[in-house]
């Protein structure tokens, strides 16, 4: 069941019957599912300010919003597990500006994997990178290119790799990224 959720009965005076009109005196607009898991919405969509001039965030499993947080974060400024937006957070993040603990994608990105006009992070692929393993205009570490070679002929299907070979290979990676970070 999809439903609006609960509205102070200030912000209902200006609300049409169906709810689905912009609210408050700056025209925000507020939606979330009915269905929610662990008492967090499933959806949620909010746009522009409240009455008292905040900007409305949006917050669930899936948030999509200027301000969003959630699983799945779609905004322009969003943080989740997956986050998409303008200024992103996350474990994997794609934005203009992209922090990351794992993949960054953007024009400024940080992530174990880095991928962006300026890259920060242990596998960079960009313009200009900092990191361990760089493959940049002015540097380029064979490291860096196996990698983001691989991870091309992974996307396009090339060579043959099946999604097993991938597994066990992100696992032993992962294995060896972490040696090497704590210096086992």
């Amino acid at each position: 069941m999809v439903g609006m959720v609960k509205l102070s009965a200030e912000s209902r005076k200006s609300l049409p019957e169906n709810g689905s009109e912009p609210t408050g005196a700056s025209g925000g607009y507020h939606f979330q599912t009915g269905w929610n898991i662990l008492g967090i919405p499933l959806v949620c969509i909010a746009f522009g300010r409240n009455e008292a001039g905040r900007a409305i965030v949006a917050k669930g499993i899936i948030a999509i919003g200027k301000v969003s947080f959630g699983l799945i974060s779609v905004g322009q400024f969003s943080l989740g597990i997956l986050s998409i937006g303008q200024f992103g957070l996350g474990l994997i993040a794609f934005g203009q500006v992209a922090c990351s603990v794992f993949l960054g994608i953007g024009q400024v990105s940080t992530g174990m994997l880095s991928i962006g006009q300026f890259a920060v992070g242990l596998y960079c692929l960009g313009q200009i990178g900092w990191g361990k393993y760089i493959w940049s205009q002015g540097w380029t570490d064979m490291e860096a290119v196996a990698l983001f070679s691989t991870i091309k002929m992974m996307i396009l299907n090339e060579g043959g790799i099946g999604l097993d070979e991938v597994i066990r290979g992100g696992i032993d990676w992962g294995k060896d990224a972490l040696k090497s970070a704590f210096g086992r």
